[in-house]
């Protein structure tokens, strides 16, 4: 059904391959779900202190706008994170599909080569959707820091 064992050790070694991505991949996911932990804690003390400042129209004024942009954080992080988790699958995926296309004799060549490159398009994506709430990230840290600095 597979062949020989040299013939085995290539689709072992095959069925591997994707397992460096999905390495990569749970790594970013850690890294999104640890983003997200942080941005809600901060949108939650932004919140906090938003309901201390209701009589204090400027700083109450501030802080809303603070937590509109945390919450535009939260939706790209959550994009993230959901395009990783299609990522691993579709790793997961073309390591099954080298393993069914070496049982089915090479019918499905095709197959663990568009998953991967699926699951690595899906990382890039990912990746610039990352890149784009850290960006909105520093920002918001200048705004805050240029607010500390006229109060101060």
């Amino acid at each position: 059904m597979f062949g020989s064992n040299a013939g085995q050790y290539a689709i072992l070694l095959s069925m591997l391959a994707p397992a460096l991505f999905m390495t990569a991949t749970g790594s970013l996911l850690q890294s999104g779900n640890n983003r997200l932990a942080r941005v809600v804690d901060r949108m939650r003390t932004l919140m906090r202190e938003c309901e201390a400042a209701d009589t204090l129209p400027e700083r109450s004024r501030f802080l809303r706008q603070h937590i509109a942009g945390q919450r535009a954080r939260c939706q790209l992080i959550l994009a993230a994170c959901r395009l990783l988790y299609l990522a691993l699958a579709a790793f997961v995926g073309s390591s099954l599909a080298v393993a069914a296309d070496s049982a089915l004799g090479n019918q499905l060549v095709h197959l663990p080569t568009a998953l991967a490159v699926a699951g690595v398009t899906l990382v890039l994506l990912a990746c610039l959707f990352l890149y784009r709430e850290a960006a909105m990230a520093v920002r918001a840290l200048h705004q805050e820091l240029d607010r500390f600095s006229r109060e101060g």
